[in-house]
Parts: C-alpha cells; structure tokens; sequence
C-alpha cells in the first residue's frame, strides 16, 4: 500500500471540475458526445444551471436525485450538479423495468428524477402507483408535457457556489444486485473519489488532454469510476456513446473519435472480434485497452493481440470499491490474470472459517480494505453488517494469489452469476419461470461458450418435454413471461424442457447433470430458445 497521501475531497463536483480548470485546462474539451463537444469551462457552466434549477424546486441536503438517462453531457452535468449542491446522485441501469425502476424510486425516496424521452413509458407505467412521485424532466420534448431538461435549466445563473459538504458526506449511490435479486444502494461519500484519479494515473496513464471511451455505460461503478471521476479530475477528454453498444456502434465511436485508452469488457471484445471490426486501422491506434466486468478468457486475449497488435489489460472492482483494486499495467500484466493489488488497496484471502490464507495459490475468497469502498447499503444494516469482517470488505470472489502476487479469478462462492458484467440472481428468474402454466419446476444453470464466457441456460420441468410442439410453446410462453419481468441481461438465451429435474435421493437439484445435458443433448428436439 502506498505511502501517498490521497487529495481530501469536501465535495465531488468541486474537485472533479476544479482540478483541471485551476491547472489552466478549462478551454479544453472535457466531453465530446456526437457532434457535441464541451470544455471543462462549458461543462462547469452547464453544472451550475442544473444545480440552480436542482435547488430551485426545492431539492437540498442528501435529497437523492435518479438518472435514467442514456450517456450524454447532460447526464454529467446533472449528475455533478446533484453533488454540487449537497444532494445524492443515482445513474440508474437504462434496461431495468418498470418494476425495477419503481423499486429504486421508492427505495431511494427520489425527490427528482431525470429520463430519457425513449424510456418515459416506462416511468409513467408505474407512476399512478407511485406513493410520493418525484419531479420528472425529460432530455426531449414528450408527448407527456413534462419538461425538458432544455426548459428545465433555461436562463439559470451559470456560477453557483458549491454546498458546504464535507468528505464524509453522502455523494452518490450505486445500485447493485444482492443474492435475492433485489437490488442494494451502495452509499458513497464525497471522499470516495479521491483514489479515482490516481489510480486511472497509475495504471492507465491518463493525464491532461487523454482521450478515454468506456463502452459500458456510466451508470455502471467501471465507466463511473474512470471516465466521470478518474478522468475528468486529471484534465482528460470523456467521449461518450448513446445507444446500447454493439460491435459496429462501438467501432463508429472509436473511428470517429480516435480514443486513446478504451475500457470495455470481455462480451464485447468477443462481438468486435466476431464482427470483423477490430481488425480497422483506428483499432490499432488505440494506445491501452482494458476489461473488467468478467474474467479475460486467456484465448480472447491472444485472438485481440493478433487481431490489433495491443493487448487487453485485466483487472477487478466491483460497485462497493468504485474502481479497481486489483489490475495489471501496461507495463505489468498476464494474461488470465486480473493483476497485482493496487498501490491504494489491501487484499487477502481467507478460509471458510475466516482464516487467512498465507501460502500461495491457495483457493479463498478475496477480502478488501480500500479508500473507495461504500459506507453501507441504504436501509439494509444486516446486509451491511454482513458485507464487513474487521473491517474488510468481503467480495464474495473466490482467488488464488501466487508467490508473485499475480491474482486469478475462481469464480463466486455464492450462487451469483456475472453476465456481460452484471450480477443476475438465478433464484429471481427461476422464480419467474416457475409460474408460467406448465411448469413444474425450473433451474439457472452457468454454461461457458466457444469464447469462454459464462451465460445461463434454463431447465424447465414439464411432463409434456417429449412432445415437441407442446415444449416449444411451453419455451414461447416462458420467455415471453421473462421478456416482461426481467432486464434483457437476466434473460436466459437458452431454454430447454426436461420431464424431470436431476435430484439427489433426499431430493437437492443435481445442477452438474444438467449441464452435462447440454452437451448431449439436441437443440431441435429439446425446446431450445
């Protein structure tokens, strides 16, 4: 761990925007979205109109503030604004339902709520349900006459004074699922921030002028710690994406706006690659890439070094820890390996019994002590209490550590799974499965495909599995049920229809005998989806 003191951060906007203007950056381009750039002057001007629209209508001191807004400049701008004025920002995920956007609304007592226009059926899906509706402003004129962010700020002073909140303060929350499915707000403080810029410094090399791109959006704790925190505190330009990624979107983006460090994960790497798109010259000239999200399989690895002549530097964090606490360097990395412990950060790995695990390449799970970790869950002080050992933070990620101090990733301890970089509950879609007509039972089961990635697979019990029509309606009805309850990343993207579960004689699901099925068994014939 570094002897290097941290910066001490009263408020989040203050340093983020400060930083880089008090060092003479403010002329320089701190966003570019598209067509539109904003320098660090521009984006501190947009801040403090939302912030004077935030306060005039009445939002003050940890009141939260939702964003369910796609990446764009006025997602930045409100969200630092939120924090400006002593108020909590939340990024939302963008394909979570209408349930689960009711659930953060009423979780979190939202007092205002930013969305995007191609979301907005959602919200007004659940809004007559809502007990204390939040204020609503849209990105773009709405059928709904609600305002647009546009009127929202219209002729707001563009010089606010910041609130005067302290580095222990509430500054924002991330949502992350728990094992139940339902999902928990990891409480940061203003403080939190501090390790970002270092850390995107130490291990990236972003400085004043470095253009970065995330293709995971900012609502994810990734691209929130490095793009929003880490790189905008050292001066560098954030390119920002609308749209969900894909492979040809993302290859727009890199084409068009020449990043020079790209951070994205192993799914999409694996498309840009399936595609043929990271073979292009603008690839090449990409200076760093990186992942995180999920495990690197060492075999994408090799396929991207071949296909761009760069390879792709691995690490880990999760939304409790905001950025990276174990990652490799441009000048320090493995393939299939996540990294060496961060210079900010203490890890260990402990037995089942809580012990601590000295000798090397040893399984346990990993534990962290790190400036960046969340103070506690929102309203859940068990799950908090459970999060904690002495004072670590227990991951739930099972390591082994080697005598070098190279980490590599064993997977989880718990029944969690990570798809495309986010947790997904098996126990919540199996449960939605289970009470679609016909179906006796169902089962989540961890597959790993061609590219060594982990996806689901869903067993349906049936006793009409031999029957092929009636099982590949039984499959239609099943998904369409999961289409309308769940976000697209916890939907299953494969379904089949057994007459009966594997089971132990005291009857425990035989989960491994299902996987095995997979590979005996005949899509045509079996309900595949």
């Amino acid at each position: 761990m570094t002897d290097t003191p941290l910066p001490v951060v009263a408020n989040v906007a203050d340093y983020i925007l400060g930083t880089p203007i008090n060092a003479g950056l403010g002329g320089t381009p701190a966003l570019i979205c598209g067509d539109e750039t904003l320098s660090y002057d521009d984006l501190a001007r947009r801040v403090a109109r939302h912030g004077r629209a935030l306060l005039a209508a009445g939002i003050g001191r940890e009141n939260r503030v939702l964003f369910f807004l796609d990446d764009q400049p006025d997602l930045v701008a409100g969200y630092l604004a939120a924090m400006k004025i002593g108020a909590v920002a939340i990024a939302y995920n963008i394909r979570a339902t209408a349930e689960d956007l009711k659930f953060a609304l009423e979780d979190s007592a939202a007092r205002a709520l930013y969305i995007g226009a191609e979301f907005l059926e959602r919200y007004l899906d659940i809004a007559n349900t809502l007990e204390r509706p939040p204020l609503v402003i849209v990105d773009a004129p709405n059928e709904a006459g609600l305002p647009t962010i546009a009127e929202f700020i219209a002729g707001r002073d563009s010089v606010l004074d910041s609130a005067a909140t302290g580095p222990d303060d509430m500054a924002f929350w991330i949502y992350t699922s728990g094992t139940t499915g339902h999902p928990k707000g990891a409480v940061h403080r203003h403080q939190d921030v501090a390790v970002c810029a270092a850390h995107v410094a130490w291990c990236q090399d972003v400085g004043p002028g470095t253009r970065v791109f995330a293709t995971s959006k900012l609502f994810f704790a990734y691209a929130l710690g490095h793009v929003l925190f880490g790189a905008l505190a050292r001066g560098a330009c954030a390119i920002l994406m609308r749209g969900w990624p894909d492979a040809q979107k993302v290859a727009g983006v890199i084409e068009a706006a020449r990043p020079q460090v790209v951070y994205s994960v192993p799914a999409l790497y694996r498309n840009l690659l399936a595609e043929g798109v990271a073979h292009r010259p603008a690839f090449h000239a990409v200076q760093l890439y990186f992942s995180a999200g999920e495990k690197l399989p060492e075999q994408l690895f090799a396929r991207w070094w071949e296909a761009t002549g760069k390879p792709i530097i691995e690490g880990i964090g999760s939304s409790e820890a905001l950025i990276l606490f174990i990652a490799g360097r441009p000048q320090e990395h493995r393939p299939g390996s996540c990294g060496k412990t961060t210079p900010w950060a203490q890890t260990r790995l402990v037995d089942e019994a809580g012990r601590e695990i000295t000798a090397p390449d040893t399984p346990g799970q990993l534990q962290v002590r790190y400036p960046a970790l969340f103070s506690h869950y929102w309203g859940r002080p068990e799950k908090t209490a459970a999060a904690f050992a002495e004072g670590w933070y227990c991951t739930g990620d099972m390591f082994t550590v080697d005598a070098e101090g190279w980490w590599t990733h064993q997977g989880r301890d718990d029944d969690m799974l990570k798809i495309s970089g986010q947790w997904v509950s098996p126990a919540e879609v199996e449960d939605i499965a289970r009470q679609a007509p016909g179906v006796g039972d169902a089962a989540i089961v961890a597959i790993t495909n061609a590219d060594g990635l982990t996806r689901m697979a869903l067993f349906l019990e049936a006793p009409d599995a031999a029957e092929p029509r009636k099982s590949a309606r039984l499959v239609e009805v099943v998904r369409a049920r999961l289409d309308e309850n769940l976000a697209v990343y916890k939907r299953p993207r494969l379904i089949r229809v057994v007459r009966e579960m594997p089971r132990t004689a005291t009857g425990k699901l035989q989960r491994f005998k299902l996987r095995q099925a997979l590979s005996q068994d005949d899509p045509a014939r079996s309900g595949a989806g």
